[in-house]
Protein backbone atom coordinates (compact mmCIF):
# COMPACT_ATOMS: atom_id res chain seq x y z
CA UNK A 1 0.00 0.00 0.00
CA UNK A 2 1.48 3.58 -1.28
CA UNK A 3 0.93 6.41 1.33
CA UNK A 4 0.84 9.68 -0.41
CA UNK A 5 2.72 12.88 0.97
CA UNK A 6 1.23 16.58 0.27
CA UNK A 7 3.28 19.18 0.66
CA UNK A 8 1.96 22.20 2.55
CA UNK A 9 2.70 25.28 4.43
CA UNK A 10 6.06 24.17 5.15
CA UNK A 11 5.38 20.43 6.20
CA UNK A 12 4.89 17.14 4.77
CA UNK A 13 1.14 15.82 5.46
CA UNK A 14 1.59 11.78 5.30
CA UNK A 15 -1.82 10.06 4.34
CA UNK A 16 -2.48 7.07 5.99
CA UNK A 17 -5.72 5.54 5.05
CA UNK A 18 -7.81 2.44 5.58
CA UNK A 19 -6.55 -0.01 8.09
CA UNK A 20 -2.76 0.56 8.92
CA UNK A 21 -1.28 -3.09 10.32
CA UNK A 22 1.10 -5.19 10.59
CA UNK A 23 1.09 -6.01 6.70
CA UNK A 24 1.30 -2.51 5.86
CA UNK A 25 2.50 0.00 8.63
CA UNK A 26 6.14 -0.95 7.43
CA UNK A 27 5.07 1.28 4.43
CA UNK A 28 3.59 4.15 6.85
CA UNK A 29 6.74 4.19 8.83
CA UNK A 30 8.99 4.45 5.56
CA UNK A 31 6.80 7.20 4.46
CA UNK A 32 6.98 9.21 7.80
CA UNK A 33 10.93 8.71 8.09
CA UNK A 34 11.94 9.51 4.77
CA UNK A 35 9.76 13.06 5.00
CA UNK A 36 11.78 13.27 8.31
CA UNK A 37 14.88 12.46 6.88
CA UNK A 38 14.45 15.28 4.69
CA UNK A 39 14.23 17.52 7.72
CA UNK A 40 10.66 18.37 6.72
CA UNK A 41 8.01 19.32 9.62
CA UNK A 42 5.65 16.30 9.56
CA UNK A 43 1.79 16.00 9.99
CA UNK A 44 0.08 12.49 9.78
CA UNK A 45 -3.35 12.59 8.56
CA UNK A 46 -5.02 9.84 10.15
CA UNK A 47 -8.63 11.04 8.76
CA UNK A 48 -9.55 7.96 6.70
CA UNK A 49 -7.71 5.50 9.20
CA UNK A 50 -10.48 2.68 9.89
CA UNK A 51 -8.32 0.96 12.04
CA UNK A 52 -4.25 1.08 13.37
CA UNK A 53 -3.07 -1.91 15.29
CA UNK A 54 0.40 -1.78 17.78
CA UNK A 55 2.91 -1.81 14.75
CA UNK A 56 0.84 1.01 13.14
CA UNK A 57 0.64 2.90 16.53
CA UNK A 58 4.82 1.86 16.92
CA UNK A 59 5.09 3.68 13.47
CA UNK A 60 3.85 6.79 14.70
CA UNK A 61 5.66 6.94 17.85
CA UNK A 62 8.72 5.85 15.80
CA UNK A 63 8.44 9.19 13.63
CA UNK A 64 7.47 11.06 16.42
CA UNK A 65 11.31 10.25 18.59
CA UNK A 66 12.71 10.60 15.40
CA UNK A 67 11.43 14.36 14.88
CA UNK A 68 12.44 14.94 18.63
CA UNK A 69 15.67 14.26 18.41
CA UNK A 70 16.01 16.44 15.15
CA UNK A 71 13.80 19.40 16.38
CA UNK A 72 11.16 18.85 14.23
CA UNK A 73 7.72 19.01 14.21
CA UNK A 74 5.66 15.93 14.31
CA UNK A 75 2.04 16.32 15.01
CA UNK A 76 -1.50 14.02 14.17
CA UNK A 77 -4.28 15.33 12.13
CA UNK A 78 -7.82 14.65 11.38
CA UNK A 79 -7.68 11.49 13.69
CA UNK A 80 -10.80 9.09 13.05
CA UNK A 81 -12.48 7.91 16.24
CA UNK A 82 -11.22 4.73 15.44
CA UNK A 83 -7.63 5.45 15.87
CA UNK A 84 -8.34 8.12 18.70
CA UNK A 85 -9.78 4.73 20.32
CA UNK A 86 -6.45 3.20 19.99
CA UNK A 87 -4.40 6.26 21.05
CA UNK A 88 -6.48 7.13 24.01
CA UNK A 89 -6.05 3.72 24.92
CA UNK A 90 -2.48 3.50 24.85
CA UNK A 91 -2.52 7.35 26.43
CA UNK A 92 -0.84 8.50 23.24
CA UNK A 93 -3.57 11.35 23.24
CA UNK A 94 -1.63 12.74 25.85
CA UNK A 95 2.16 12.37 23.89
CA UNK A 96 1.08 13.13 20.36
CA UNK A 97 -0.09 16.65 19.16
CA UNK A 98 -2.78 15.96 17.65
CA UNK A 99 -4.72 19.09 15.52
CA UNK A 100 -8.21 18.75 13.72
CA UNK A 101 -6.50 20.06 10.59
CA UNK A 102 -3.65 22.01 9.38
CA UNK A 103 -5.20 24.79 9.15
CA UNK A 104 -6.21 24.23 12.62
CA UNK A 105 -2.35 23.65 13.72
CA UNK A 106 -1.52 27.10 11.70
CA UNK A 107 -4.05 28.95 13.28
CA UNK A 108 -3.70 28.07 16.70
CA UNK A 109 0.41 27.38 17.10
CA UNK A 110 2.21 24.20 18.45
Amino acid sequence: MTFPVEDKQGFSVVILNGEVDLNNSPDARKVILTCLKKMKHVMVDLSNVEYIDSSGVASLVEGFQYARTNNLEFGLIGVSEAAMSVLRLARLDQVFKIYASLEDRLENGS
